[in-house]
């Protein structure tokens, strides 16, 4: 049996937003749809439950994002400054 003869499609009803959300992030985890319901089919049937959370990095939130390329034009503009400290000793 060949690769696609083992393969079947399923389809199933989700709204346009959460659809729109679930694509917004598989694109930033590098993975496309079909990739991450395969991921969650094949943990579901090997662990006998709902398996896992996959997450972003908080830091590359955009609102973080947002927040430190307005730090660095801060910076640029000599808009605030920059202070050394001695947190970490030598």
């Amino acid at each position: 049996m060949s690769a696609s003869e083992n393969m079947v499609n399923i389809s199933f009803r989700a709204s346009k937003e959460d659809k729109q959300a679930a694509e917004k992030v598989c694109k930033q985890l590098g993975l496309s749809m079909s990739t991450a319901l395969n991921i969650f089919i094949k943990a579901v049937g090997r662990e006998q439950r709902i398996p896992f959370d996959l997450t972003l990095d908080p830091f590359y939130a955009p609102e973080n994002m947002a927040y430190i390329k307005k730090q660095i034009e801060d910076v640029h503009n000599g808009t605030i400054t920059l202070e050394e400290h001695d947190l970490i000793e030598d």
